[in-house]
């Protein structure tokens, strides 16, 4: 008989994730007597202490979101392909050796939540700086795609780029750097308004708009979503409330959209297959599955 395993998911704020529903949902699935649960950790010593138990084997694995991701990699052992390439971790596990391995599962779930929205895009613009805004650009690449425009609200045109949050980083991932709007009809080209038109995917990777973080508006009202090239998408990675400020405003304007709940049910997936791969007779759960159970638990939020 298997022996029970427990994972958690460390951020904060995550009371809003459905992340447990997911797993759950996937573990009865598979057959298995696993667990997951969130935990709350407002400070670094807070993670630290938490994946000490993952080191302990008390805890089996654990998935890292907002804020930690790139604690999450200065704490593992040995970063994987997939988290060096995007220079933070959302997955955290021991390998057979006994070493804490960091993975990114972002970058190749939202890849493929892009290939479904659209078939083969040339130019991007991705909002933020963060660790999602990371794996959007590596997303970008993933895809082929030629050129990603990135901003976030931090970068002011009064200040040197290389002064800007990140800005190092993100033009090494590939992005090209543009400053943020100073009102909502600037459209200077020095600005990301001013290069919209010809984008083929507008990218959302902050939490504005989140379930228990700050208001979305300000990361949509300056888009001229009228203005974007016939085509073009729009993804929010926000998942919680399922339409944000972002997506409505594409809705509005019949711009093809998608929220951040079938990127995050594809990160659940790959998670499970980290931890749990290399089990005998380990089968991947169904996708479709995992989407069922993550909308009921956002429909159940919704009620409660």
């Amino acid at each position: 008989m298997t022996s029970p395993k427990h994972f958690l998911l460390l951020g904060h704020p995550v009371g809003h994730s459905v992340s447990p529903a997911i797993h759950g949902a996937a573990y009865r699935a598979l057959g298995l007597p696993h667990t997951y649960t969130v935990q709350d950790c407002p400070s670094e010593a807070d993670v630290r202490a938490q994946v000490a138990r993952v080191r302990s084997g008390e805890v089996a694995g654990v998935n890292v979101t907002v804020p930690w991701k790139r604690l999450a990699l200065e704490l593992c052992d040995r970063p994987d392909e997939s988290a060096q390439r995007t220079g933070v971790a959302n997955v955290l596990g021991l390998d057979r050796s006994g070493q804490l391995v960091g993975s990114n599962t972002d970058a190749q779930a939202l890849a493929e939540e892009i290939a479904a929205l659209h078939p083969a895009p040339r130019r991007a613009a991705v909002i933020g700086a963060g660790g999602a805004a990371q794996a959007a650009v590596v997303s970008c690449r993933m895809l082929g795609v030629e050129q990603i425009l990135l901003s976030s609200r931090g970068f002011r045109l009064d200040q040197p780029p290389a002064s800007w949050a990140g800005a190092d980083v993100l033009q090494k991932l590939g992005a090209e750097l543009v400053a943020w709007p100073e009102h909502a009809q600037d459209r200077r080209a020095e600005t990301l308004p001013g290069r919209l038109a010809q984008v083929d995917v507008i990218i959302q990777a902050t939490s504005a708009g989140m379930r228990g973080a700050g208001p979305g508006h300000a990361v949509s009202e300056w888009i001229g979503w009228r203005e974007l090239a016939p085509g073009a998408v729009a993804i929010d990675v926000v998942y919680n409330p399922p339409s944000t400020p972002f997506l409505e405003a594409a809705r509005l304007a019949g711009v093809p959209c998608a929220g951040g709940l079938g990127m995050l049910v594809r990160q659940a997936a790959a998670a499970i297959r980290i931890w749990l791969g290399q089990t005998p007779g380990f089968a991947a759960p169904e996708l479709g599955g995992l989407l069922l159970a993550a909308e009921q638990a956002l429909l159940a939020q919704r009620k409660a």
